[in-house]
């Protein structure tokens, strides 16, 4: 098994790098608050002249997540760019520039809350009710937090019925709100390719969506680049791909997994073997976003 760096914090490392993409739920916020620590080391790494873009899986469009952060009290000036797999998705339905999206048609189910349609709203699309009516299938998540997988299955067995290609604008399988794990959009997506449905991922760990973040900071040089995030599946899967290196936060949506407390390191042999298992190495662990 490859031993992981155990790193108390950013400072520790950070020398070695030009800029960072930070994650957010599980990193710099829990959903509902931001994590002890986080808004400081954001302010430390701007002082230490680092870029700072913020990579999310959020179902939706960067303003609304620059809008939840400043509700949060980190503002805009605390980081420099923003990018969400929602604001992918928008541009790829809008701009339908390679032969998936060109397939689509324009009558669109969702299956998500009101809240996510900023990722389609102002676009050349009908809403339609059922799956029945539609060319296909946007998926943003579940509309409650605490919603089981099983209540739309039967919406997703309609749309394979229907052969309806799925937009996936969120890869994330789970996420932390606040101490309570919620389903995201990745799960039935994840759930739909298993019935035999067509799905495309937008968002980590697919590498569009790095190539956007490179783009933005304008950073050519990848070795001067760390991810930090808290899931081996998109995070560091993701940053593996992309040829970044990788901070895995081990009191993420990994804390049962790995063990440890708040603000501590976890054991090495777990850690260890929950890389191998995923099939995904981070460069380091780090406990939580801190300097």
């Amino acid at each position: 098994m490859t031993d992981i760096a155990q790193i108390p914090g950013l400072a520790s490392v950070i020398d070695r790098y030009d800029g960072v993409i930070l994650d957010l739920w599980g990193v710099i916020h829990d959903g509902e608050q931001p994590y002890a620590g986080a808004p400081e080391c954001l302010d430390r790494l701007r002082a230490a002249g680092k870029t700072i873009c913020l990579l999310s899986n959020a179902p939706r469009r960067t303003s609304g997540v620059i809008r939840k952060l400043e509700g949060m009290g980190i503002g805009r000036e605390r980081y420099h760019h923003v990018m969400t797999s929602g604001e992918a998705t928008y541009e790829a339905l809008r701009d339908r520039d390679d032969p998936w999206h060109a397939r689509l048609g324009r009558r669109l189910f969702h299956i998500g809350p009101e809240r996510d349609m900023d990722v389609y709203l102002g676009l050349d699309y009908t809403v339609v009710p059922t799956p029945e009516e539609a060319d296909f299938v946007l998926n943003t998540g579940i509309v409650e937090f605490g919603d089981p997988l099983s209540l739309y299955e039967p919406d997703m067995e309609a749309c394979r019925r229907r052969g309806l290609p799925m937009v996936c604008a969120n890869p994330d399988l789970i996420v932390m709100v606040g101490p309570q794990m919620v389903l995201c959009a990745g799960t039935l997506a994840q759930r739909y390719e298993e019935m035999g449905g067509d799905v495309c991922w937008h968002g980590k760990p697919h590498a569009p969506v790095y190539d956007r973040c490179l783009s933005l900071m304008g950073i050519s040089d990848k070795r001067r680049i760390l991810a930090v995030g808290d899931s081996l599946r998109t995070d560091v899967a993701g940053a593996n791909a992309a040829g970044i290196d990788v901070a895995l936060v081990t009191f993420g949506i990994h804390q049962e997994e790995l063990g440890g407390a708040w603000g501590e390191s976890v054991d090495p042999v777990r850690l260890a073997a929950a890389a191998e298992t995923a099939g995904h190495t981070p460069t380091y662990a780090v406990p939580s976003l801190r300097w």
